[in-house]
């Protein structure tokens, strides 16, 4: 997915407020963007890092800048880190129509957001006439605490556990149900649940997993030109 707007590069001052991000231009100017990301971004917010902001061509948006990408350094090592969560969802609808995710290939119909369940929705609906369908739930996976390791969630979350309960009973009857892991940096090699950090949502992925329910894990190439699906991940199962 290539960005509609050149990535304009910065240093981060401060997040706040959840969507608030104050970052210092080149020539000094200190801009505010806004942060689609509402989770804890632990890791993701040392003042001082590299970050780069996409223009919005939208006069009537009071902010003018969205916050697009952080780098992180551990040691001499950097990577980039995509930080908006809405990314996720338009590299798999890429991904998918272009087949190369291949353990959801072969479909003939791909849908967003179709209801189900109790008042949800889920990402993608993949249909075929000759296949059970396939209910696809995409996270955006930004914590990495160890070396090469990715980890979702950064902070407690009852609405991805309300999501796993959906495809658990989604899997009951008798269609598939995907969680896929979209990790949005390219220094991890492997993926976990951040058990420590929310239980409630391991214990909903053990009770889905029993039921039938699939992970996987796909990292993403990034650069301050585009993003894509790379390759997948080693799930570890705690």
């Amino acid at each position: 997915m290539k960005f509609a707007s050149p990535l304009i590069e910065g240093r981060l001052v401060s997040r706040y407020k959840r969507f608030f991000a104050d970052i210092e231009l080149p020539d000094g100017t200190v801009v505010t963007a806004h942060c689609a990301n509402t989770g804890s971004m632990a890791g993701l917010k040392q003042a001082g890092s590299r970050v780069w902001i996409e223009p919005v061509d939208n006069p009537k948006r009071k902010l003018q800048y969205d916050w697009r990408i952080i780098e992180v350094c551990r040691g001499s090592k950097c990577a980039l880190v995509g930080v908006h969560t809405a990314w996720p969802n338009k590299v798999v609808e890429e991904a998918l129509n272009n087949q190369a995710i291949p353990e959801l290939a072969g479909y003939d119909v791909l849908r967003r957001e179709v209801k189900y369940g109790e008042n949800s929705r889920i990402d993608f609906l993949l249909e075929s006439v000759s296949k059970a369908p396939c209910y696809v739930e995409v996270k955006s996976i930004t914590l990495s605490r160890t070396q090469g390791l990715a980890e979702f969630p950064d902070s407690p979350s009852i609405r991805a556990t309300k999501h796993v309960t959906e495809l658990t009973n989604i899997a009951k009857n008798g269609a598939r149900a995907v969680m896929l892991y979209v990790v949005q940096r390219n220094d991890c090699n492997r993926f976990a649940i951040a058990a420590d950090v929310d239980p409630k949502y391991q214990a909903a992925i053990d009770i889905a997993q029993k039921a039938g329910v699939e992970s996987l894990c796909y990292s993403c190439v990034l650069s301050p030109e585009e993003i894509t699906i790379s390759h997948p991940l080693r799930i570890i199962n705690h």
